[in-house]
């Protein structure tokens, strides 16, 4: 009987709770959360987002983040700017995260996308706790559009994304999808090799592929790992398209995936034509 009273008592008050206001000081903490706040929020109501959102080789609003305060994701200087709503990523700092709650701050604390779907909900998820779900929704509309837009090969072309290291994205990762999406198939993941892991320089060699994807400007600073990608192997293989994708197309998993599919997919055209 207690029980039930205890349940009853607690439905009541979770009756009584009034929906949570629209946001009008909001912080983000994480580069991926700083593309949304600024496109799905009202300016005036955004506090500050991450200094990383003004660098334009990994952040797409580095436009609109150039005149906004910007955060180094201290819990002190977040503090001070009072905001009813703090948006955090997975890997935004722990303790600065932990603080904030222990002073009763509203989090929203955003993971990374798996999958297109992954990436429709999170836009959905913050436009909603932004009180902007109409424009969530013009985002994922936008986002479709271009999807669907993509002019893909006649035939799909052998491709491999090939990150520092032999880092590379195989089946069940965002990236594999994005490569489907652009009509290319995904040597990783024909290999076997599940979301993310290493692939060695010579099963790329041997495989016959003809798309090289890099995740990587055009000057690079130098470095090992970036080294490796200028291997004699590589550089060996004949009709091989070298793709470079930028960073802050497909880093964050945002709706700028589509732009990253529909780049691939214009080199996998590219190729097609040279090879025919």
């Amino acid at each position: 009987m207690r029980h039930r009273l205890a349940v009853l008592l607690l439905l009541l008050g979770l009756a009584a709770t009034p929906a949570l206001a629209q946001p009008h000081r909001i912080v983000s903490l994480n580069l991926c959360a700083d593309a949304l706040v600024l496109r799905l929020a009202d300016r005036a109501d955004i506090q500050s987002v991450t200094w990383l959102a003004r660098d334009p080789e990994n952040s797409v609003v580095a436009a609109e983040a150039a005149s906004m305060p910007v955060n180094h994701a201290l819990a002190e200087e977040v503090a001070a700017l009072q905001p009813d709503l703090v948006v955090v990523g997975a890997f935004t700092n722990r303790s600065t995260v932990a603080l904030l709650s222990r002073l009763g701050m509203p989090i929203l604390e955003l993971g990374v996308p798996q999958n297109l779907d992954g990436i429709r909900a999170q836009i959905r998820q913050v436009a909603a706790a932004l009180g902007q779900p109409e424009r969530g929704e013009q985002m994922i509309a936008t986002m479709d559009g271009r999807l669907a837009a993509i002019r893909r090969p006649a035939t799909p072309p052998l491709a491999v994304v090939l990150r520092p290291n032999g880092f590379t994205a195989g089946r069940g990762s965002l990236v594999d999808e994005i490569l489907r999406r652009a009509g290319v198939r995904n040597l990783a993941a024909e290999q076997g090799l599940e979301n993310y892991g290493e692939i060695p320089l010579e099963s790329v060699a041997l495989s016959g592929v003809r798309l090289l994807i890099l995740n990587q400007p055009e000057n690079r600073a130098p470095s090992l790992g970036e080294a490796m990608l200028d291997h004699p192997i590589l550089a060996a293989l004949p009709d091989l398209r070298l793709v470079r994708v930028p960073a802050r197309l497909w880093t964050c998993g945002g709706p700028e995936v589509a732009d990253a599919a529909a780049l691939i997919a214009a080199a996998a055209r590219q190729a097609e034509g040279e090879g025919s």
